[in-house]
């Protein structure tokens, strides 16, 4: 069996779970950062990264990281971590496309004695039943005779300056328990907060599914609350301000759900339920709201027109903010674009600003050109859809500015004070 001293690292994958893990590595090991992208790797190369989760010092300082996108370069490697995206299609079903794609890569260079180590979120069974198979078959070797296994759930928060890799607890696991042991002294080098190793990696994956769908569920029961409120018409930030003032309240907020987390992983959750034969009715039903929030944010927009006396049809709206969350330009599955089409089917002209995200890949994603800059006093509706810190500078007068007099303001995220905005969730 390895040892952690021994390890010379391939990252598989160099996005927002990937690029941290190589950068970390890389100041410690060998580490080859590897990813199909070839412009993301000359990106890398130059220093730059375009999802700003590694600042260029940090990445100046990983001395023994190198970037490829030739899968020949990992092939002196002997410990493979797997970071793709694990996605779903537009039926909700999981999307294992790009995890299957990246163990025939693996197992195409897997030599004996290696250790190969997922961190993509995916369901209980996974990486046992459908990756290491996948491994064994292209590689011609066998699990935890000649190459082990390992599961070690990303915790990955796009944005977050604050909980960073290192500084969140690791949840590790392998397929044998010298294989846990060396998985878990693995990344205790670079975690500072420290590990938690569990005895499976069913254990592991599970663990990580349900950390994001229990976070989605909760977002739906106070999404469903805003609903409830907003018809009996109190404001629903003043009750759950109230109700924080117990000591055992959980403080969420109600808002579009979106991001390659929340709104996919419980997908994956509740795909091996059904396939096992049990229908989840809580965590569905959660998805449904959630899935819904952004046309109900477009009618509530409509109704405020309506009652200001401007049509629909034919007015500009303006949308602030395209990215899936706040200060961070992750564009993945975000539901600002439910807000976006459901305002344009009534045919309404929407322009989208978002000083975070890069037009070119809102274009290739979307179909949506961002505005580059704002003139004021062009707008019949103004959507605060994301609580960017650019725009909380703006307060409610710099917002209102761009609008045409009398024009309205709806608030997604509350980050008006209380009365600023026409309407709020």
């Amino acid at each position: 069996m390895l040892k952690p001293e021994q390890a010379r690292v391939a990252v598989v994958g160099l996005g927002y779970v990937g690029l941290p893990l190589a950068a970390a590595f890389g100041k410690l090991m060998p580490t080859v950062g590897f990813d199909i992208n070839p412009a993301r790797v000359d990106e890398l190369r130059a220093g730059r990264d375009c999802t700003l989760e590694v600042e260029p010092g940090a990445l100046a300082e990983a001395t023994q990281l190198s970037y490829s996108s030739e899968s020949g370069d990992i092939a002196a490697c002997n410990v493979f971590i797997v970071a793709v995206p694990t996605p779903v299609d537009r039926f909700n079903r999981p999307d294992l496309g790009p995890l299957e794609a990246a163990c025939g890569l693996v197992g195409e260079v897997l030599g004996a004695g290696d250790v190969v180590i997922f961190e993509s979120t995916v369901y209980p069974g996974v990486t046992e039943d459908v990756c290491v198979p996948m491994l064994e078959s292209v590689s011609g070797l066998r699990c935890n005779r000649d190459f082990y296994a390992g599961y070690s759930p990303e915790r990955v928060n796009p944005g977050d300056k604050q909980h960073r890799l290192t500084n969140i607890l690791k949840v590790t696991s392998g397929s044998t328990p010298e294989a846990a042991d060396f998985v878990d002294a693995l990344y205790r080098k670079i975690i500072t907060a420290g590990t938690h190793r569990v005895s499976s990696i069913r254990v592991a994956e599970a663990a990580k599914v349900i950390e994001n769908t229990q976070r989605d569920v909760n977002i739906a029961l106070v999404n469903e609350l805003a609903l409830i409120f907003n018809r009996i018409g109190i404001d629903t930030r003043e009750v759950l301000e109230a109700a924080g003032t117990k000591w055992n309240f959980l403080p969420f907020r109600p808002g579009l759900v979106g991001g390659h987390c929340l709104g996919v992983d419980p997908y994956y959750l509740t795909h091996k339920a059904q396939e096992i034969g049990y229908h989840p009715e809580v965590i569905l039903a959660g998805r449904r709201i959630n899935d819904s929030m952004g046309s109900y944010v477009a009618g509530q927009v409509f109704k405020l027109m309506n009652r200001a006396q401007l049509a629909v049809c034919g007015s500009r709206v303006l949308v602030m903010g395209l990215a899936f969350k706040e200060d961070c330009p992750d564009l993945r599955n975000t539901r600002v674009i439910d807000v976006i089409r459901e305002l344009q089917a009534y045919r309404a002209t929407v322009d989208v600003y978002d000083p975070w995200v890069d037009p070119a890949q809102a274009q290739r994603e979307y179909g949506i050109e961002p505005v580059a800059a704002l003139q004021p006093g062009g707008y019949d509706a103004i959507v605060l859809a994301v609580a960017h810190r650019q725009f909380r500078e703006l307060g409610a007068d710099g917002v209102r500015a761009f609008g045409k007099p009398g024009s309205v303001v709806y608030d997604v995220k509350g980050i008006l004070p209380p009365g600023a905005a026409d309407g709020c969730l």
